[in-house]
Parts: C-alpha cells; sequence; structure tokens
C-alpha cells in the first residue's frame, strides 16, 4: 500500500444514492466508485453528511429544505455496495455540512503526496472538501475524477468541474 495517496469517497449515502436527495446520475456511478476503492493501493477515507432531527432549523436547513442524511437513518447510511469496502484501514469523517474540517486535520497530519476524490453531490460535498484539501495541501496532487462524481445536475457537475479545474485541481475521466 502507498501510504501516500489517500482516496476520499465522498457522502456515497442512500438519501444521496436512491433516497431523498438521490438521482439516476448518482446510481450510475455506484460501480465506479466500488471499482475505484477495489483498486486503489493506498489509505481510503469516508466522509458521511450526517443531520440530525432539527435539521430543518439549520442554515443548510433552511437553504435546502430536504430532510437528508438524519444520523442513524437508512438514508445516512453508505451505500451497501460501498459499505462492503469500508475496512480497517480506512477513515471516517462525519460532518454536518458540506466540507469536513476533520478530514483537512487528517491531511495535514499525514504525509500525503496525493488525494483522489471520489463521490456526491460535485457541485456541493466534493468541490467544497477539494477546495480544503487544496487549501491544506498547497503542494500535493489533488485529483478529482469526473467518472465517479455526479453532481445536483449535469450543468452544475460540469461548473463545478471547471471551477476545481481553476484551482490547480486536476480533473481525470472527464469525457
Amino acid at each position: 500500500m502507498n501510504s501516500k495517496k489517500l482516496l476520499v469517497v465522498v457522502d456515497m449515502q442512500n438519501d444521496f444514492i436512491d433516497g431523498a436527495l438521490g438521482s439516476k446520475a448518482a446510481q450510475s456511478i455506484v460501480g465506479k466508485v466500488c471499482d475505484k476503492i477495489d483498486e486503489w493501493d493506498g489509505y481510503t477515507c469516508f466522509t458521511l453528511d450526517t443531520h440530525y432531527d432539527d435539521y430543518l432549523e439549520t442554515n443548510e436547513g433552511r437553504h435546502i429544505p430536504v430532510e437528508h442524511c438524519i444520523n442513524e437513518t437508512e438514508g445516512w447510511k453508505l451505500h451497501p455496495e460501498i459499505e462492503k469496502r469500508r475496512d480497517g484501514r480506512a477513515f471516517t469523517f462525519y460532518k454536518e455540512t458540506f466540507g469536513s474540517i476533520g478530514l483537512l486535520d487528517a491531511v495535514q497530519s499525514l504525509d500525503i503526496e496525493e488525494v483522489q476524490l471520489a463521490g456526491l453531490c460535485t457541485d456541493i460535498c466534493v468541490v467544497s472538501n477539494a477546495m480544503l484539501v487544496r487549501a491544506g495541501l498547497p503542494n500535493s496532487e489533488i485529483i478529482v475524477d469526473a467518472s465517479c462524481c455526479a453532481g445536483t445536475s449535469k450543468e452544475n457537475h460540469d461548473a463545478a468541474l471547471k471551477v476545481m479545474r481553476q484551482c490547480c485541481i486536476d480533473v481525470i475521466n472527464d469525457d
């Protein structure tokens, strides 16, 4: 295993795949994300969007008024195929907002040269975490695998990829 590489699997949770905020685009990347995890030769971590019963009263809940990823519900859990791939080498970061400060702290404490990101949603949580990692590791290679991401729409997905490219984040497999 290459201890200088980290794969960040962002919010591959049931509510984002086939639940409250699910989409066909999100469903279509599950197999690709599984393959990426299976083939990865470095560390792997997972982020889990985590909300509570008061979600609609939070700032995010007022802007996105759809209850989702409520802690310990089926929608909050990782998709079963993704969950099978979370093992002893994997870190998990629970986050109440788009970006994970815990992830940022972790990457800054490790000797990481390459970070790849995959998951959901490209235009919200993937871009937020990619930007945090870029800020925390200014000289490391940060890569987003577009074929393993889905956005809230095709247009938003493409716009987020464009913004990430402009911020020195490499985008691969953007066919």
